[in-house]
């Protein structure tokens, strides 16, 4: 069985529906986690996504913040929906396919401003979140999975414009780096997206601040598709689809594909 998986930061499900519809009709992935849905889930527009052969969905809401979801036209059992460090957000939902694969899409907290987490509650938010993501993984081995969603991270120097510059930055600190490789290593996840293309720059969000964002280039790898090991081998076709961050009332992230042979 080969199936394509997209992941998409989508800031607003609701207001973006045109966009997530024009991605569906356009490159049409098997299976889309979106993340940042910003709607309960009886109020996710889902209607049009039927109409292109999108007939499943588990998700997670909450009105105004957070919220993941995963459309698919194959069929998908949710199995888990975790409150890491406890925050009552919804930011995890996964579900198996008829082949087994357990697909888990996050969206790991952002942060804040600060990367201290004495002064900034919401940066130890972020650690906690990770360290429980960590817990669970060497507690519950993770196999035949994939994980995927904005992660809030970039860890890589080539995930980020300037990696000298953004160093003291959240989002590219040591710390968030250590926190997030430590879940790798627990789960023993590979990074698909940097194992298809291990060299270059490589972004999937840029911020609305930039004038203009396409010629600025400042961006950040923020999203990721991984996989538990052995299931690695069967991914590829990884690309961030970047045209996307440009059409018409866009977000700031650009979705990701990727395609596994299973």
């Amino acid at each position: 069985m080969s199936f394509t998986i997209a992941t998409w930061n989508i800031n607003s499900v609701r207001l973006r529906e045109p966009i997530v519809l024009k991605l569906l009709q356009e490159k049409a992935p098997d299976v889309l986690c979106l993340q940042e849905c910003k709607s309960p889930v009886d109020l996710i527009p889902t209607e049009g996504f039927k109409a292109l052969g999108y007939n499943h969905m588990i998700a997670r809401g909450q009105k105004g913040y957070n919220g993941v979801a995963i459309i698919s036209k194959l069929p998908i059992e949710e199995v888990a929906a975790n409150d890491y460090a406890g925050l009552g957000h919804a930011r995890h939902i996964a579900g198996i396919l008829e082949n087994g694969v357990t697909i888990h899409n996050f969206y790991i907290p952002a942060g804040g401003d600060v990367a201290d987490r004495d002064v900034n509650e919401k940066f130890g938010q972020k650690l906690d979140f990770l360290t429980e993501m960590r817990d669970e993984y060497l507690a519950n081995a993770p196999q035949k999975s994939i994980l995927v969603g904005d992660l809030n991270i970039a860890p890589l120097e080539d995930d980020v414009w300037d990696t000298k510059k953004l160093k003291k930055v959240v989002s590219h600190t040591p710390i968030e780096i250590e926190h997030l490789t430590a879940v790798m290593d627990a789960g023993n996840w590979i990074d698909i997206t940097r194992q298809d293309i291990p060299e270059g720059k490589l972004y999937s969000w840029w911020s609305y601040r930039a004038k203009d964002w396409n010629a600025a280039d400042k961006g950040r790898r923020l999203d990721h598709v991984w996989a538990t090991q052995d299931i690695a081998d069967k991914a590829h076709s990884s690309f961030i689809w970047r045209e996307a961050r440009g059409w018409e009332k866009p977000s700031d992230h650009a979705p990701i594909f990727t395609q596994f042979d299973l």
